[in-house]
């Protein structure tokens, strides 16, 4: 199971398993933020690439006009998940 929910203009939550099945969904959530936007990861059990891919490619298409992500409350496997592909050097995580 996997949701994804705009919680406002500046704020997603993802909840469950996001995997290469639900990147498409993600994708168009991702792709409609227009300015920096604070990710909640707290309710989010796993993350594949696919995820990944999603995440990577909003932060550098926000970044060429000065924008971020700001990825949150994250458990400490998808945590890693991050640090082992690089990406706590690319994302602000807190």
């Amino acid at each position: 199971m996997f949701q994804i929910h705009r919680v406002s203009d500046s704020e997603i939550r993802l909840v469950g398993h996001f995997d290469a099945s639900h990147q498409a969904t993600a994708a168009e959530v991702f792709d409609s933020i227009k300015e920096s936007c604070s990710v909640r990861f707290d309710e989010l059990d796993y993350v594949s690439s696919a995820g990944l891919s999603v995440l990577l490619y909003t932060q550098q298409r926000l970044s060429k006009d000065g924008g971020a992500l700001k990825l949150t409350g994250m458990n400490p496997h998808v945590r890693l998940v991050f640090e082992y592909a690089g990406f706590d050097q690319i994302f602000k995580i807190e």
